[in-house]
């Protein structure tokens, strides 16, 4: 197709049937494959040349890996908007600077530093600084948290140009967590630009959270998918979050999502669980590549843990993934 041709079949061997023939149909192209997966294992363990246990466990991952057909690959309506374009039209002002400053340190990357001490969070903060755009804590793994904690991150935020993301994932009645968000013992709204909430409990969430958060100009994620097999978040629980934000732009700003889920431009769409290489873990974490995340499901902010954190020069990884993101992201925009 990129050279032109009209492309109406294409022939496969193996269908590993983990989204794969829903792609190509959806884009009008008729697949036929020879084998599927479920054949191939169904096959080899009939004539005993699979064991039962390595059979399940292969099936297991399939099933675990599969793209779901419940949240499609959403046609996007102004596929050629840069990052800075869509600034100009969001109506969030954390989204519109959040977006100005991706465009201006070129770079789509969001850290988690899922660590366990202050000085451990600070020091990942200073070494990766240059090169992200949002720095993803978890406060309440800390065992040292503290309130000068706060207060030095924010001098390390402003010295890098980077925002402060708190995924803290709130996911109570909508009192309820305006008292976690503004108040208790890590006062989170004070120091952190953005946070996150389920949608379980309906839009009094986002109505509690919004009386704390925007009058201090802060901004709001909704979960609508989650990087884990087995996830609830989806199908229908994914249509209504995604209702929630739009009824409430001024505070919401964007989704922790795996695929794309509105075409609102100043809604930002961030992706956890992303690595250099696609796979899944002992815990059922599945990884995506960049590539995958910006360029074919249109994400915007890719989120890297383990795989930045845990590396042997943190400094360096960054550097690649900031790389690997921002030239996902440029390639969309040529698409």
């Amino acid at each position: 197709q990129e050279e032109g041709l009209t492309v109406t079949d294409a022939v496969v061997l193996l269908d590993r049937e983990q989204g794969g023939p829903e792609r190509i149909t959806s884009g009008g192209v008729n697949l036929k494959s020879v084998l599927t997966v479920s054949t191939f294992v169904q096959v080899l363990e009939s004539k005993g040349l699979l064991d039962a246990e390595t059979a399940n466990s292969v099936r297991k991952f399939v099933a675990d890996m599969k793209f779901e057909a419940a949240n499609p690959k959403p046609t996007v309506v102004a596929p050629k908007l840069s990052f800075s374009d869509r600034a100009s039209k969001a109506p969030n002002e954390l989204a519109k600077n959040l977006l100005n400053l991706m465009e201006e340190k070129k770079s789509n990357l969001s850290v988690g530093a899922d660590l366990n001490t202050c000085a451990e969070v600070l020091a990942l903060a200073d070494k990766v600084g240059p090169h992200i755009c949002v720095l993803k804590t978890h406060v309440d793994i800390l065992s040292d948290f503290s309130d000068s904690f706060p207060q030095e991150l924010a001098k390390l935020a402003e010295k890098h140009k980077f925002m402060i993301f708190e995924d803290r994932k709130f996911a109570d009645i909508g009192n309820t967590v305006a008292m976690q968000y503004g108040g208790g013992v890590y006062k989170i709204a004070d120091w952190s630009h953005i946070t996150n909430a389920h949608t379980v409990p309906g839009p009094g969430i986002i109505d509690g959270m919004a009386q704390v958060g925007l009058p201090k100009k802060r901004g709001l994620l909704l979960l609508g998918e989650m990087s884990s097999s087995g996830t609830l978040a989806a199908g229908d629980y994914t249509k209504k979050t995604v209702e929630m934000a739009k009824n409430k732009p001024e505070f919401v700003m964007g989704f922790i999502c795996t695929s794309k889920l509105c075409d609102e431009p100043g809604m930002i769409h961030m992706t956890p669980g992303v690595q250099l290489e696609q796979g899944t873990d002992a815990l059922g974490q599945r990884y995506l590549t960049p590539e995958i995340v910006v360029t074919e499901r249109e994400c915007d902010i890719i989120i890297v843990g383990r795989g930045v954190y845990k590396a042997a020069d943190a400094t360096a990884a960054a550097a690649e993934y900031r790389e690997r993101g921002w030239a996902a992201y440029t390639a969309r925009l040529s698409k």
